[in-house]
């Protein structure tokens, strides 16, 4: 009979990466593929995605039990849908589905108790405990009191050059460097072509290199908006260490997202300071693993699978 195999899905808005293993360790196929985020490609796309990838990577083996880590299933109405859409799967029979951050969060850890931040072109954090305990965010941009990523601080730049330029705020380097990254001949060029949408709004996610190379600069402006990034990031710290009581825990803290990893000093060595603060054994981690890594690892911490196996995943993946 063949044997029966682990599917761990790593979902985001452009890619999706899949792999099958066996309990003890052993990756048998791994695939990648489109995004399969449902809150850029909807639902029912998601689902297709995803079941396209798993049957290629299982191949004729039967699947034991799927473990989907998505982006954008930020609230557990969400979670409960997609599980409804997968139903009468075969594969999907014994399938868990989650937000993709708990994938990057065991990725980079094997501790019970770990927190993990992303900011890339969002921003989120997730908590874990040793005994169970989760916080997560809903996720939902300013409807939920989120701000910062690629999206917000591009934003932010706009808003204060717009300031600089008819003279509200102070002045800016900003306000050349947003005209050249975007390619226009001036800041209410700008502004015009966003309102009337003849330029997206998603243009803006180009601009946090600029802003930070600002801020290294000695702009007053961009040091500004580098320093609400930080706060914004302990603020998630703040709030998980103290909903899960584990101020006094040797913390280890995963980060991923562009901005996060690209080490800027600044933000960083803000963070680090707000950190001690707020849980002063806790330290920063810097996963080399991908996502898929952490998927293949609670795939076998839900199947109950030895130290060996794990180990065998992530030197197999790494």
């Amino acid at each position: 009979m063949t044997e029966a195999v682990l599917v761990a899905v790593d979902g985001g808005g452009t890619k999706t990466d899949v792999v099958a293993l066996t309990a003890d360790g052993e990756i048998v196929g791994r695939v990648r593929g489109g995004g399969s985020s449902p809150h850029f490609v909807g639902l029912e796309a998601s689902v297709a995605v995803v079941e396209e990838l798993v049957c290629a990577v299982a191949g004729d083996r039967p699947v034991a039990a799927a473990e989907l880590y998505l982006s954008g299933l930020d609230l557990p109405v969400e979670e409960e849908q997609y599980l409804a859409a997968l139903a009468g799967r075969p594969w999907a029979a014994s399938a868990r589905v989650d937000n993709d951050l708990f994938a990057v969060l065991r990725a980079g850890t094997d501790e019970p108790d770990a927190i993990a931040v992303v900011c890339g072109s969002g921003v989120n954090a997730v908590g874990v405990r040793a005994d169970g305990a989760r916080v997560r965010f809903p996720s939902l941009g300013e409807l939920s009191g989120d701000w910062g990523g690629g999206y917000g601080l591009g934003a932010a730049a706009l808003w204060h050059a717009a300031r600089a330029v008819d003279g509200r705020g102070p002045a800016t380097s900003l306000v050349d460097a947003l005209c050249a990254r975007l390619g226009a001949g001036s800041l209410p060029e700008v502004i015009e072509d966003l309102h009337f949408g003849r330029r997206a709004h998603a243009e803006l996610t180009a601009l946090p290199p600029d802003i930070f190379a600002a801020a290294a600069a000695g702009d007053a402006v961009a040091g500004e908006i580098v320093d609400r990034q930080a706060d914004e990031i302990v603020a998630y710290i703040r709030a998980i260490v103290g909903r899960l009581e584990l101020a006094d825990a040797a913390l280890p803290i995963v980060i991923g997202g562009s901005i996060l990893r690209a080490g800027h000093p600044r933000l960083e060595e803000r963070v680090l300071t707000g950190m001690a603060s707020i849980a002063p054994r806790a330290r920063l981690e810097r996963p080399d693993a991908p996502p898929v890594v952490g998927a293949a690892l609670l795939a076998l911490d839900h199947a109950g699978a030895p130290a060996s196996a794990h180990e065998r995943v992530r030197a197999a993946l790494a």
